[in-house]
């Protein structure tokens, strides 16, 4: 390790972050990832069969992703090689592969570790392929974002892609037990207060003995209790990322607590996501959505009620107008649900597509002119204001084409009488012989 220092002109006696001190020198001291790194997990079938296969970690920041590579290029005996796509750019990349293509024919292997990995180009990310899949670079990529979205279909089928998760409140609080080992004394906390310091830290390891570390500099020898503790701490933002994954899964979990009736869990959906930062005319917008794809014709009054939220902050702004937008997502989550419009609107669409231009039939064509009456347009067309029951039962559909039952509304809200209404419609109407 003091090689490390040396070669970034430090002493290794400088100060050192408590969470640098603290980065696992073993598999078995990273916490939080018995999933991954335990004997039933892939790394750890990996590393009782003494090999290892090129992998991308996904996970949010503070897990570990950096530590259990530098482990697994020691575990290995491999030469290890870090980038950063943030610093990094193709001339590096060439000078990494150029010496591990020589190392190679030396017998040594070389671990190429990449962190945020996504942020390369699909271009810089095609440089990959070749030594990768040549064997010239075991390859393992970190990255925060969705490998689906940020990395090229091609790497990725030539990687493992291994989720890592949040540190649970039992892996924060073993590595505060580490922090006090390591620093020869307790944090001055009650019990309740550390709790409250891992909440804090919201499942970030690096962040919670950042977090340690100021609790440790603070004077006095009086356990603090939450109130006191946040006093001397600046609480965390919330992690949220408007345009990442955090907000296209908080969007997905808000969508569908709404569709599965729970409007507990879709306010506190809709809340995360407004702490968070996020744009409320963006929330907004989603609830007309869930209003008509979820709900559609089973409340009518779902759509009128999100769009009337929209304006209602429009007009106010926050922090008021977000009550609308609450009082819209109860609405939401608690009317009845019927897709029946949206899955019509589908397979309609679907339908005018397959079918192109036919024209509609004569008898439902206005004819403002002579010559359009003489060629038979609107003959035959019956009112249906003046039929008894107001249906007639005609034709609507073009000549060479069948009548299509798109919509099939459920039994549900405001959808069970037009259920009723649609199915003595629909008998008159296949009474009625085909033109």
């Amino acid at each position: 390790m003091s090689n490390l220092f040396e070669s970034a002109g430090m002493s290794s006696m400088a100060p050192r972050p408590l969470a640098d001190l603290l980065r696992p020198e073993q598999i078995s001291e990273v916490v939080g990832q018995d999933h991954l790194l335990g004997d039933d997990g892939p790394i750890g079938r990996m590393l009782a069969q003494n090999r290892l296969s090129s992998m991308i970690l996904w996970g949010p920041p503070g897990v570990g992703k950096t530590s259990i590579a530098r482990l697994l290029a020691s575990h290995t005996d491999l030469h290890f090689e870090l980038l950063s796509a943030v610093f990094s750019g193709v001339a590096d990349l060439r000078k990494v592969f150029e010496a591990a293509r020589s190392r190679r024919q030396t017998g040594k292997g070389t671990l190429l570790f990449v962190d945020e990995i996504h942020r390369f180009n699909r271009a810089q990310q095609d440089g990959f392929l070749p030594y990768v899949e040549q064997g010239i670079v075991t390859l393992i990529g970190a990255t925060t974002q969705n490998p689906s979205f940020e990395l090229n279909g091609a790497l990725l089928s030539r990687c493992m892609v291994l989720v890592l998760e949040r540190l649970d409140i039992d892996a924060q609080l073993k590595l505060l037990q580490r922090a006090e080992a390591q620093k020869s004394r307790k944090l001055p906390l009650t019990e309740a207060a550390r709790k409250t310091l891992c909440s804090m830290a919201d499942g970030d390891g690096r962040y919670l003995l950042n977090l340690a570390e100021e609790v440790f500099a603070h004077s006095g020898d009086t356990a603090l209790a939450p109130e006191q503790l946040a006093k001397i701490l600046h609480k965390r933002a919330v992690q949220y990322d408007r345009d990442r994954d955090g907000h296209y899964n908080l969007i997905s979990a808000l969508h569908k607590a709404v569709r599965g009736s729970d409007p507990d869990a879709a306010l506190y959906w809709l809340a995360r996501m407004l702490e968070g930062g996020e744009d409320p005319l963006f929330l907004g917008r989603r609830l007309v959505r869930m209003a008509s794809e979820d709900i559609g014709h089973a409340d009518p009054s779902a759509l009128q009620t999100a769009i009337g939220a929209v304006e209602a902050y429009r007009l106010m702004g926050s922090p008021e107008g977000e009550l609308a937008l609450a009082q819209a997502c109860v609405h939401l989550a608690c009317a009845p649900k019927s897709n029946a419009v949206y899955k019509a609107f589908n397979k309609a669409k679907a339908s005018a597509a397959k079918t192109g231009s036919l024209a509609p039939p004569k008898h439902i064509l206005n004819a403002p002119t002579k010559m359009m009456k003489e060629h038979g347009f609107g003959e035959g067309y019956c009112y249906d204001h003046e039929v008894e029951g107001g249906f007639s039962g005609q034709k609507y559909f073009p000549d060479k084409m069948q009548h299509q039952q798109f919509y099939n509304p459920k039994p549900v809200g405001f959808e069970r009488g037009v259920a009723e209404r649609l199915g003595k419609w629909r008998a008159i109407r296949d009474k009625k012989p085909e033109k």
